[in-house]
């Protein structure tokens, strides 16, 4: 399942990918997260995209 952007279209912020990110790493239970299902890790792989791209463009527009 691939992230869902904002309904608006406008990039997510690096605090709101870290967030979702951190989120693949802990169970309902509040416990770590031993393994991702495959979907879980193609959705994973997509946010660190994702945050890599913010972050480029966060260090470019501050330079």
């Amino acid at each position: 399942m691939p992230p869902t952007p904002p309904p608006d279209g406008s990039p997510r912020s690096a605090a709101e990918l870290n967030a979702r990110i951190r989120a693949f790493w802990i169970d309902g239970r509040g416990h770590p997260t031993v393994a991702l299902t495959d979907e879980q890790r193609a959705e994973y792989q997509l946010l660190l995209a994702e945050l890599r791209q913010v972050e480029r463009g966060d260090v470019t527009t501050a330079a």
